[in-house]
């Protein structure tokens, strides 16, 4: 095994394993029915964080997890979305339009459609075709029309000056005041809760950001702010990881003002992100967990075609909490019935999960025993101090067991087994500093 030069290390994501737990559900609020294996890191690289959206991975600041979705009360689901194929719903062009009227205002439309009025083939064409991307574009304000107006002798403007901006994943007093004031007025929370160290670990602590560069970077990547102003002021940021195929929204927080509850800014911001994808050239829009229990989640169904919910998923969903349509469809072939699978998920539920191998809970999308021990975990680089060695050169490596929750080979094979073999032919452990 060759050491690990400056350069290799450039391209390590690092991972510390921090195990399976079961925590509180902040959806129907169960003491201990959220089970998921959690990891964290301060450096992953947003190829590496794609390749985990894809296994059903998503973080909170720096801290990664990975559902546990047999064994959870409000199973999680992973939506992707094939940003090129989206048609937006009636109901979203109307909250689009709603928005574009209240922001251009009812006197502005008035005057701009005698300055600058449209051929009858673009009236035409535009009652029968509604364009996203024109849409939600069409009152920022760089984009507006602003013609002189023979009456006053000055351009015509709009009733208000909407713009939207891609920003880093910074922490501006204006931000932090913002998101403080949705978290107490939509979740309750006390105030004093964040501080602004608080917010910067929870939304701005994200994924190394890069610009295009030709070459290896085609495309923004990394933890971005997309910042939404009205007339000056703040009134929405939707935190995105950009990722070399994809777009994920984070978190959204925005003004809950009486001025704005109504224009449906979670809808708009979606459809922004949609359209921000497609002019970027990443193919996937990921919106984020799905749950099929919560209804404050169903609007996201909304958005398709989504990769899960299709007919027979939906369906599903609707008579049993966690669904796997390969597992089905595996214990149909072998068993001829589906009720093979309920019932192994029941006797699997009596199995004390903390208390074991992550191994012998069979948890979805992670790799089996026999399957780790075809990796080369002696070979995994494992950071300590500031430099690399391999795990093979730790006292007693080849004689640990591999299936032992709390020996280090164990923690490591749990750790390799969640995030999957690309991510971990590309990464390197921490465990002790």
């Amino acid at each position: 095994m060759e050491p690990i030069d400056a350069e290799r290390a450039r391209q390590l994501s690092l991972f510390r394993p921090l195990g399976y737990q079961r925590n509180s559900c902040g959806y129907c609020k169960s003491d201990n029915g959220s089970a998921s294996y959690y990891a964290s890191s301060v450096s992953v690289r947003p190829v590496h964080y794609e390749e985990l959206v894809n296994r059903g991975w998503r973080r909170s600041g720096t801290l990664y997890y990975k559902q546990n979705l047999q064994r959870s009360c409000c199973p999680h689901y992973t939506m992707r979305l094939e940003a090129s194929a989206y048609k937006p719903r009636r109901d979203q062009r109307k909250a689009i339009n709603r928005w574009n009227k209240f922001v251009l205002g009812p006197e502005y439309i008035r005057r701009a459609a005698y300055l600058c009025p449209k051929t009858r083939e673009e009236k035409k064409h535009r009652k029968c075709n509604f364009d996203l991307h024109d849409a939600v574009h069409a009152v920022e304000y760089s984009n507006v029309k602003r013609p002189t107006d023979p009456k006053t002798k000055r351009s015509l403007e709009p009733a208000h000056r909407f713009e939207v901006n891609l920003e880093g994943d910074t922490v501006s007093q204006a931000k932090f005041d913002l998101f403080r004031k949705y978290q107490t007025k939509v979740h309750k929370e006390d105030v004093s809760k964040w501080q602004t160290k608080d917010f910067k670990r929870f939304l701005c602590s994200g994924l190394k950001r890069s610009e295009p560069n030709g070459r290896d970077v085609q495309r923004r990547i990394g933890s971005w702010h997309q910042c939404y102003r009205l007339d000056g002021k703040l009134i929405a940021v939707a935190v995105l990881d950009l990722m070399p195929n994809g777009v994920s929204s984070v978190y959204i927080f925005r003004s809950y003002d009486p001025d704005y509850e109504q224009w449906e800014i979670g809808k708009l911001s979606a459809m922004r992100e949609i359209a921000f994808a497609v002019e970027q050239g990443y193919q996937y829009y990921y919106m984020g967990y799905y749950i099929h229990s919560c209804q404050k989640m169903r609007y996201k169904g909304n958005f398709r075609p989504q990769y899960i919910l299709d007919g027979e998923l939906t369906a599903k969903l609707n008579t049993r909490p966690y669904v796997s349509l390969s597992r089905d469809r595996a214990t149909t072939a072998t068993s001829g019935t589906e009720a093979n699978a309920a019932d192994n998920a029941e006797a699997e539920a009596e199995i004390n999960d903390e208390e074991v191998s992550l191994f012998a809970l069979h948890m979805p999308g992670v790799l089996t025993v026999d399957e780790v021990k075809k990796l080369d975990l002696g070979s995994w680089p494992l950071l300590i101090h500031g430099s690399f060695v391999h795990m093979s050169d730790l006292v007693g490596w080849e004689k640990m067991p591999i299936d032992e929750p709390q020996s280090i080979k164990g923690i490591v094979a749990e750790l390799a087994a969640t995030l999957g073999p690309t991510v971990m032919k590309d990464s390197a452990v921490v465990l002790f500093d």
